[in-house]
Parts: structure tokens; sequence; C-alpha cells
């Protein structure tokens, strides 16, 4: 079993590489985590061509939803995107925010902050700016965002619970977020579960689909729903390099479900962060 630090250090090398990828070179991979598919598969990411303020350009197709369709922004809000990459779920969120808006996003890794800042000085969006840090313990100070938003990234971080802590505190009360990740129903076989690729993949690092909930009710959040949730299959090209014939069989025919879904909570308009200067 590997610690936090080696699977964090295993994310920032593989999200170093695909910073400097096309879209295409991603989607033909496990969530853009190395070139593992014969062929080009759209495995988890969705189409944002028809969503206003997408720009290609910082479209990497690592995504597994569309959380800033489901986000409920309104022109004003400060949006906050965890792993926010290229700057694709930013440039969104920011049509939907306006001009008096601003959004924020953050991101684990050096590479893809340095081509989101390059994306948004390109088109001038003087309200997004990029910061470089941990979703565990985000560069922002508490209860100012109206929104935040996360495409296909809890799953990669081994501290999740310490995430959604950290979601509650910057949120403004009343806020809500809306977030797209992978979870799970039944155990992966062992070869998916312990293979680094696989974790950077956004398969290995995901957990079940009630744990994931429940770490949601638990840390305070209400009207939790989810928006959407669809099936994630993996093609029988990748699973060959992780499990044997027999392996694949079993895991396809039994009950182990890989789920994408999209989902929003909120956080209770009369919340007080201790410490914040709220109470």
């Amino acid at each position: 079993m590997k610690t936090d630090q080696e699977l964090k250090d295993i994310v920032k090398s593989k999200y170093s590489e695909i910073a400097l990828q096309d879209k295409e070179t991603n989607m033909s991979s496990c969530c853009g985590a190395g070139g593992c598919s014969t062929e080009v598969y759209n495995i988890m990411s969705e189409d944002y061509d028809t969503l206003n303020g997408y720009n290609p350009d910082a479209d990497l197709g690592l995504g597994c939803g569309l959380p800033t369709q489901f986000a409920k922004i309104k022109a004003g809000d400060v949006v906050v995107d965890l792993g926010s990459g290229a700057g694709n779920d930013c440039f969104v969120a920011r049509h939907e925010t306006g001009e008096t808006g601003k959004v924020i996003g953050i991101d684990f890794t050096p590479a893809m902050i340095d081509r989101a800042r390059e994306n948004a000085e390109k088109r001038g969006f003087n309200n997004v700016e990029f910061r470089q840090g941990d979703i565990e313990q985000m560069p922002i100070t508490s209860n100012v965002a109206d929104v935040i938003v996360s495409n296909c990234v809890l799953n990669l971080v081994p501290n999740k619970d310490g995430v959604f802590k950290e979601i509650f505190r910057v949120l403004k009360p009343g806020g809500h977020f809306s977030i797209s990740d992978v979870v799970l129903k039944g155990a992966l076989p062992a070869g998916l579960q312990t293979d680094a690729e696989m974790y950077a993949g956004c398969v290995a690092g995901a957990i079940q689909k009630d744990t994931y909930l429940g770490m949601i009710f638990n840390n305070g959040f209400q009207n939790v729903t989810i928006q959407k949730e669809k099936p994630i299959v993996i093609p029988d090209d990748i699973l060959v390099n992780y499990l044997s014939k027999d392996e694949i069989d079993s895991f396809k025919n039994g009950n182990t479900g890989i789920f994408s879904v999209t989902v929003y909570a909120e956080k209770p308009a009369n919340a007080c962060v201790p410490g914040s200067g709220c109470c």
C-alpha cells in the first residue's frame, strides 16, 4: 500500500505529462494517464461543445462529467474550481458569472497552472485566476465562494474527507457545490486497485458510492442530490494490462460497477466555521 505522499507524487508526475499533451492523446488513455488503449476511447469525458464559454484549447479531455452545467452559477458569483487543469471548467464558469464575478482555479501541478494562465491571458480573462495548491489545504480564505465545482479530481486525492472539510470551510454560508467524480459499487479487482497507472487514471482512487455520499453528509452539508449518474466501462484492451482473462470475465460479469456521478450539496445558511470570524 502506497503512502498518501507517494500517491500524490504519482498524480503530480502523471499530470505534469498530461499538461503537455493534446485532448486526443489524453482521451485515448485511462483518463489521460497513459497510452494504454489501442483505439481512441472516450472513456469518461463528456462533450462540452454545447456549453457557453467552452474553449477547446483548455479542454484536455480529463473530466468525467459536466459539473458547471449543473452548478447553478449566477452573475456575480465567486466560483472555485478544484483541480482546474488547463482551465476548461473555469472558463465555462466565467461565462455564467460574468464580468462582475470571479473564478479561482486551484491545481496541484505547476505545468497545469502554467497552461491555464496562458489560456486565460490569451483571452483577456482578467477575472479568472489560477493558484497552485493542494485541495486538502486550499490557498483560499474561509467563506468566500458562492459555488465550488470539480471534475474528476477528488478520486485522485487520498484524504477525500479532508477535501470536503475544506469545501465546507471555503463556501459561504448558503453556498453550494456541484462535483463530478468516479465512485464504485462493489470491490475492484486487486490488479486495478494497486496499480499506479489506474490510480492516476481516476479508477483505483475511487471509493464506494455510499461512503462518498456519507462523507458529504457527515461534514454538515444539506440537500445532497445526485444530479447525474452514468456507468463507466473500461475497454478490454485496457483491462488486459492489469487482469488475466479469467479476472476480466469475473470483473465484467460480477457485481462491481464504476460510475461517474455529479453530486450537488449546500452549506447551511446558518453555518459558521470556527475561527473564520463569522461567529
